[in-house]
């Protein structure tokens, strides 16, 4: 399996970086794309460095690299997950505005009729928002924002995590055991 990692700059980027560890662990191959805010916020809300969430990716792209093998569909993957999507990644997505690598490798997966996961970050949600989603939405793309579903019974803060990064792995049919599953309780 290989998978586009898009990391932007939204709040819990936490969620990205979990998505890398447990990734490397299953032997999945990815790419690495971060935006300028996802390293800000990287600083801002862990006690990681970009540097580190790097090593967790078998190869990265900077997301000014237009040139970037994952900028072309005969580079061939799996599917793509940005972890988290701000609303302006999204938007940019929606609206083909192909200006920086992650939105251009979105636009790719969407094109070759990949699978492209967003966990959408964003609270309250305005129209324009909803709108972005429902469009992205009909277009076979998966918003899957980080709702914890608490028959889990989650305990701790990254057990909400890994609900969220389990989600994203269930859409690519990758074997995990980050969550208790309905009626395993």
């Amino acid at each position: 399996m290989k998978l586009i990692i898009g990391i932007t700059g939204s709040t819990g980027v936490i969620y990205g970086i979990r998505m890398l560890e447990i990734l490397k662990k299953l032997d999945v191959d990815t790419h690495l794309i971060m935006s300028e805010w996802a390293v800000k916020c990287i600083s801002m809300e862990t006690e990681y460095t970009a540097d580190y969430v790097k090593t967790l990716a078998t190869s990265t792209s900077d997301e000014k690299n237009m040139a970037s093998s994952v900028s072309s569909g005969t580079h061939r993957v799996d599917g793509m997950i940005i972890v988290p999507c701000s609303m302006k990644t999204l938007s940019a997505i929606a609206n083909g505005y192909d200006e920086t690598l992650i939105a251009r490798a979105a636009g790719v997966t969407i094109k070759e009729s990949r699978k492209l996961i967003l966990m959408a970050r964003e609270t309250p949600l305005s129209a324009i928002h909803l709108e972005n989603m429902l469009k992205l939405s009909r277009l076979g793309v998966v918003i899957l924002p980080p709702v914890t579903e608490f028959y889990t019974k989650p305990k701790s803060i990254d057990d909400i995590i890994n609900h969220g990064v389990g989600k994203c792995l269930d859409q690519f049919n990758i074997e995990h055991n980050l969550y208790p599953r309905w009626g395993t309780l």
